[in-house]
């Protein structure tokens, strides 16, 4: 969590308190970032034991690392779905079925008579637009 930060830094930022503070109130805000730091411990080790009863023996199981949103790469989740050694099982291809010409030419041939004119234009309704 704190990866940057060193002693001299620490040391840095000790000293600069010492002069914003005094020394008369840097041994209560000592004081006052300690208990915060133990309040904040106490925090996360309750959710911690809350998790472990909600969740049960699963808790135990699981790999809590690979959950870890700082191991995310995409590059390496893409590279090991494209490298999988199973193969996929390819979905059947499913032809479209042709026809020779369109359903509603074909409906309307059907509906009209023999001997009548065939309008074959598509119907418009003028009110509609």
């Amino acid at each position: 969590m704190f990866n940057g930060l060193s002693f001299e830094k620490l040391l840095l930022v000790g000293v600069i308190a010492v002069f914003l503070l005094g020394p008369d109130k840097l041994p209560s805000y000592a004081a006052k970032l300690g208990r915060l730091v133990r309040t904040l411990r106490d925090y996360a080790d309750g959710a911690k034991v809350r998790m472990k009863e909600e969740m049960g023996p699963e808790f135990d199981e699981v790999d809590w690392k690979k959950l870890d949103p700082r191991q995310y790469d995409p590059r390496r989740i893409i590279r090991e779905a494209l490298l999988d050694d199973a193969p996929a099982a390819a979905a059947p291809v499913v032809k479209p079925v042709s026809r020779p010409e369109p359903a509603y030419l074909s409906r309307k041939k059907d509906a009209v008579q023999p001997d009548a004119p065939q309008d074959l234009s598509t119907p418009y309704d003028s009110e509609s637009t």
